[in-house]
């Protein structure tokens, strides 16, 4: 049977693993499920995806955030019979996902994009994660699931970057296909950027606060209609997004580095004069104060970005 029930009867014939989680939360053999598509301009993707979706889960509420289309997304929602929930203007796939958020009725929020790339017959193993003890699962696109040879090489890099800023392995950082509770996800949405990094900056407030997060490889299909991402502009405005996003939950990360640097440099610095002029000069003095004053705004970052989880760990009872 499909819909709600898929993850009914998946917890029936599973073994329940003990939770990487230690709060509380909702019991996902009887969790409800809200699947949540921003689109805009998707029309023709949502056409062949929504009934596809509705045939295999059939008991789950699902959400099109329209973020300003000027396609017949509003007239395919209408057909499918779906919930659709429209911006008045273009917000950013990032606003689509909040909105879809705030106004979803399920305990477990599933999130994918509406241009037909994600299969739906994927949610079911990642509900079974979930099963498991995991807080967020993520659907993982393999090398040649990527759009693009550039694509796939950036996103490598990006999830490198990322897994040393956060310390833990990630294995798509920009992928929006992913299953979540709802309640946990709640916490960060004023967070969350309005734009495309929503992926990256939930996964590191997860990753933050303790919450466990795994990965599912998935097979993608090619998206149908015209993407919105541009590779060169997108590309360096997401590489600066990681980096303030790195400032934000793994300040240290990312200023001790910068200080180390400019100790290293300093120390050259005073090396080579102290050698050639005997003397201590204002370069090597300005290199060791930029190093001290780096490691301490460092340090202060640190304390300002723990605030941010002050409540992560206050979970319902």
């Amino acid at each position: 049977m499909a819909g709600h029930m898929d993850i009914k009867q998946h917890s029936q014939s599973a073994d329940h693993a003990k939770s990487p989680s230690t709060s509380q939360q909702p019991n996902p053999q009887e969790a409800t499920i809200s699947i949540i598509i921003p689109a805009k301009n998707e029309s023709q993707g949502l056409r062949t995806l929504l009934p596809l979706i509705r045939q295999h889960h059939r008991n789950a509420e699902i959400i099109v955030v329209d973020d300003g289309s000027t396609d017949d997304t509003t007239h395919i929602c209408k057909e499918a019979g779906v919930r659709l929930i429209s911006h008045r203007y273009p917000m950013g796939n990032g606003a689509s996902i909040k909105t879809g958020a705030r106004a979803a009725h399920g305990e477990i929020l599933v999130f994918m994009d509406g241009d037909g790339q994600h299969r739906p017959e994927d949610i079911s193993p990642l509900l079974d994660k979930l099963i498991e003890g995991y807080d967020m699962v993520v659907g993982a696109r393999s090398w040649g699931s990527q759009a693009g040879l550039r694509r796939a090489v950036g996103n490598g890099l990006y999830n490198t970057l990322a897994s040393w800023m956060t310390g833990r392995k990630i294995e798509d950082l920009t992928s929006g296909f992913r299953a979540v509770y709802a309640d946990k996800f709640r916490k960060f949405l004023y967070l969350l950027p309005n734009g495309f990094s929503y992926p990256t900056t939930i996964t590191m407030a997860f990753f933050r606060s303790a919450y466990a997060v795994t990965y599912v490889p998935i097979q993608t299909k090619m998206r149908q209609g015209q993407s919105n991402i541009k590779i060169l502009k997108d590309g360096i405005r997401f590489f600066i997004i990681i980096l303030r996003v790195g400032s934000l939950f793994s300040p240290m990360r990312l200023f001790l580095p910068v200080s180390f640097l400019f100790f290293v440099l300093g120390a050259l610095h005073y090396s080579y004069t102290y050698f050639t002029a005997g003397r201590f000069t204002n370069m090597s003095a300005l290199m060791f104060i930029a190093s001290m004053l780096t490691f301490l705004i460092g340090i202060v970052s640190e304390q300002v970005s723990s605030l941010h989880y002050r409540d992560a760990g206050e979970d319902k009872k």
